[in-house]
């Protein structure tokens, strides 16, 4: 039996974008990412938010689409690394669909994210200690709302996907 929609957290760079891409496709649902459809409605990248509103005018966006999105049923949605730091985004993802948490590697994660530019939570001296930082005070977030918590290393993004969508449906 299908749940209603299924929601992606986890760290940056962990897939979620990619993984929902295909996991979308495969159940034949929409799919939507919170900073993609924040950067198109804003007609700016995330690191220009961050840069003229600052983090809080950014989560406030993420809140707002967060809550649009939550209106509908049947979808895929892949959220921010941070979506899980203020509260009413946490209640929401508790009411709403099934809540996946992506999981990986530290050295994964800094290996996807090593050229990454456009993450601007990452444009610091140390990179590698930032994600462990983010990783100790968000962990306990992700796993507050997850309904299911997967790890993806040593897995392509399609065995993931393949793999979600299987346990989903059965």
């Amino acid at each position: 039996m299908l749940v209603k929609s299924i929601v992606l957290v986890g760290p940056m760079g962990v897939g979620k974008s990619t993984i929902g891409r295909l996991l979308a496709s495969s159940l034949r649902r929409d799919f939507y990412d919170t900073d993609k459809l924040i950067e198109d409605r804003a007609g700016a990248d995330i690191s220009w938010i961050f840069d003229i509103e600052g983090e809080q005018g950014f989560r406030q966006r993420e809140n707002n689409t967060l809550s649009e999105l939550c209106q509908q049923d049947d979808l895929v949605i892949a959220t921010g690394g941070g979506i899980v730091v203020r509260e009413d985004n946490r209640k929401l993802l508790n009411k709403y669909g099934r809540v996946v948490y992506l999981t990986a590697s530290i050295s994964q994660l800094v290996r996807r994210t090593d050229k990454d530019k456009k993450r601007p939570l990452l444009q610091v001296d140390d990179p590698k200690q930032k994600i462990i930082e983010l990783l100790e005070s968000r962990d306990p977030l992700y796993r507050e709302v997850a309904d299911l918590v997967i790890e993806t290393d040593g897995k392509t993004p399609k065995q993931v996907a393949d793999s979600l969508a299987e346990q989903l449906q059965s």
